[in-house]
């Protein structure tokens, strides 16, 4: 969980939005109580609680920047980055 929390830490600090995995970021919004529904190349994450929907797409082996954006804003938003387990 150690990884995924320095993910986390990366994500919200937002120096290094090109540098995001893509399954390492799908892996951190299923820890994080998200549901993943996948249909082609895009993986939709919803959850109770959060208006938004969050789309990602693979650029590679990495997240989009502008995806990754979305994300930090979605977890400042509702809170959702304080703890292990939020």
């Amino acid at each position: 969980m150690v990884q995924q929390d320095k993910l986390l830490e990366r994500i919200l600090g937002g120096a290094s939005d090109a540098n995001i995995g893509f399954e390492e970021l799908c892996q951190l919004l299923r820890r994080l109580g998200f549901d993943e529904r996948t249909r082609g190349s895009h993986h939709v994450f919803r959850k109770h609680g959060i208006q938004e929907l969050i789309n990602l797409q693979h650029d590679g082996s990495k997240a989009k920047v502008y995806q990754v954006r979305q994300v930090r804003s979605i977890l400042l938003k509702y809170g959702l980055g304080g703890g292990s387990d939020a």
